[in-house]
């Protein structure tokens, strides 16, 4: 199980910090990925990060404003999102993979999502 948080209203060039926060053993063992979906469109990657923590990518869009990064001891992965644009605006979730470097169709187990508003 997953569960999100971190979300909120910010103003655009502001920051917020998303955390998902996994129950179980195994959460070391797997890929955690970013996802999010506008009102009205359909939801699409935003980034991931492997078990390792070796490998993380990222959407062209948000390359270079966020990072991700994840702490195995606390079960959790972290979004950071820097100089938000109102573009950005989604409810984010986040999901897992076994897989070492997965695709975004290889993501399941999916949160309840945390919105981010950024206002103009």
């Amino acid at each position: 199980q997953l569960v999100e948080s971190g979300g909120g209203l910010v103003q655009a060039g502001g920051s917020l910090k998303l955390s998902c926060v996994g129950s179980g053993r195994t959460f070391k063992d797997y890929a955690i990925g970013w996802f999010r979906q506008a009102a009205g469109k359909e939801r699409e990657f935003v980034g991931a990060i492997s078990y390792t923590g070796e490998s993380i990518y990222y959407r062209d869009s948000v390359n270079g404003r966020f990072m991700i990064s994840r702490d195995n001891a606390k079960n959790t992965v972290y979004l950071q999102m820097n100089s938000l644009k109102p573009e950005d605006t989604a409810v984010y979730y986040c999901a897992a993979s076994p897989e070492l470097v997965p695709r975004p169709a290889d993501f399941g187990f999916w949160g309840q999502g945390t919105q981010v508003t950024v206002s103009s």
